[in-house]
């Protein structure tokens, strides 16, 4: 199955009212046409917001896969799903966490992408869905789509062809990142090759710290 960007989605910061007070947040994308350009940590006409948990180096772009529409269509029948709905810049298809691998780097357009994490749901994304159980639903879904650093800077547009041009030796997909961090498996070889990854942030930390737990639980 060929691997294509289907949507570019950019937003600016935007102030939402939460009972939390004032929130200054870009997680409202929509869908443009034409070229776009893709320089140092964004996509033109894209900005986050709070760089502290989006956006920089390692979390430049951020694809979702519209194969994952339907099933959020499904668990979700009376919300409006226009892609871009995730927050994501580009919407792709042929390209899930099981395919991208840590490391790897893909062509799309004239930039080159790497692959550095997955997603770590926070508060915006309950905002942007206007339900409090939504960051809970993201995350039990397995669904986390894929963080990019930008390798080349250049240009890309929907339609695009998503183009692997180097595989990292690790092989850790993103959706092992995930499993290991929710301890849905115990596989110590997997473990072991997560924590070898290029992985951004500080989810090899983490993992470290909940299977070090898990550990300690069984042996009690």
């Amino acid at each position: 199955m060929s691997m294509r960007v289907v949507s570019v989605n950019v937003g600016m910061p935007r102030q939402v009212e939460t009972p939390r007070g004032i929130v200054l947040t870009s997680i409202f994308k929509s869908p443009i046409e034409g070229r776009v350009a893709v320089r140092r940590h964004n996509l033109e006409g894209d900005r986050q917001a709070d760089l502290s948990v989006h956006g920089g180096p390692n979390k430049a772009v951020y694809a979702y896969s519209s194969e994952h529409y339907p099933y959020w269509a499904e668990q979700l029948p009376d919300t409006d799903l226009p892609f871009g709905k995730f927050g994501e810049n580009l919407t792709t298809t042929g390209l899930t966490e099981e395919q991208a691998h840590i490391g790897d780097q893909f062509r799309i357009g004239s930039a080159i992408l790497r692959v550095t994490q997955p997603r770590m749901p926070c508060f915006k994304l309950a905002l942007r869905f206007e339900r409090a159980d939504m960051i809970k639903r993201f995350w039990k879904s397995g669904r986390s789509g894929i963080y990019f650093a930008i390798v080349q800077e250049g240009e890309l547009g929907s339609g695009d062809e998503v183009e692997l041009v180097a595989e990292h030796p690790a092989r850790v997909a993103v959706a092992d990142v995930v499993r290991v961090f929710k301890r849905e498996t115990t596989d110590q070889e997997l473990y072991a090759r997560v924590l070898e990854a290029p992985i951004s942030g500080s989810w090899k930390e983490d993992i470290r710290e909940r299977w070090a737990q898990m550990v300690l639980t069984d042996a009690e």
